[in-house]
């Protein structure tokens, strides 16, 4: 599992996602195991090919209640995006062309 070195990585989930979203480019170029997986590593805090930056702002984002926000690729080398709001109503799974 790769992280930056920075993350607090559990194996239980650090937030409440809400209601799971994923957009239809989402759904046609990941493979579901592969979103599956990635939502598993959004949840517990690693998240992904963000910049140092992007990760700190996520770490805060946990204490303070903002917008989570984690990339991804799939094995083919698709990039894709978890966003969960800062309300944690809701996580969506979409490709960056759809946002």
């Amino acid at each position: 599992m790769k992280t930056n070195g920075t993350s607090n990585f559990t194996t239980a989930p650090k937030f409440n996602p809400g209601r799971f979203f994923a957009t239809p480019g989402a759904l046609q170029e990941i493979p579901p195991a592969e979103m599956a997986y990635a939502m598993y590593r959004h949840l517990r805090g690693d998240w992904g090919n963000v910049d140092k930056v992007d990760w700190k702002e996520n770490e805060l984002g946990l204490e303070e209640g903002f917008r989570l926000f984690s990339v991804y690729r799939t094995k083919a080398g698709t990039k894709f995006w978890i966003i969960t709001e800062a309300d944690r109503s809701a996580t969506t799974v979409l490709l960056p062309n759809e946002y």
